[in-house]
């Protein structure tokens, strides 16, 4: 498999912020800012859609301390936590990874998109996306 993230990870190269069982956090080569940081799952997972719920807690659990660790260590008054996937997302790597962007009141810099979608789905999405939740709900208790 040629990911740059496992190679980083396999081969001990990262600019390690943490390191945990299941996860692990480092600091990009180009961060948005001070203290940018990315959490991943050691394992390979290309994406939120074939990661296993337990990754994404564990994952989830070190992006909450990391973003912790941004409000003591740098002063930061808040973050951004980012993540794309998918081939419609822009994901520029295909492993599962989050931007913990530690954020300053008057920093310079927006993370928020400032347009809408030109896309226009058949129905209803509010209406389709709760229709599909609930079909889940109801096979996963079924099983």
């Amino acid at each position: 498999m040629d990911c740059v993230f496992c190679e980083l990870i396999r081969e001990d190269t990262a600019r390690w912020v943490a390191r945990e069982a299941e996860t692990c956090a480092f600091t990009p080569l180009t961060p948005l800012a001070p203290g940018h940081t990315l959490v991943v799952p050691i394992t390979h997972f290309t994406d939120v859609f074939d990661t296993p719920p337990e990754v994404l807690a564990a994952s989830m659990r070190l992006v909450q301390r990391v973003a912790a660790a941004m409000r003591t260590a740098l002063d930061a008054s808040g973050v951004n936590i980012l993540s794309a996937g998918g081939p419609g997302s822009q994901q520029s790597v295909p492993h599962l990874h989050f931007h913990v962007v530690p954020r300053w009141v008057d920093d310079g810099i927006s993370t928020w998109p400032t347009g809408q979608s030109r896309h226009c789905p058949i129905g209803d999405p509010r209406t389709r996306l709760a229709a599909a939740l609930n079909r889940d709900h109801t096979q996963h208790h079924r099983s």
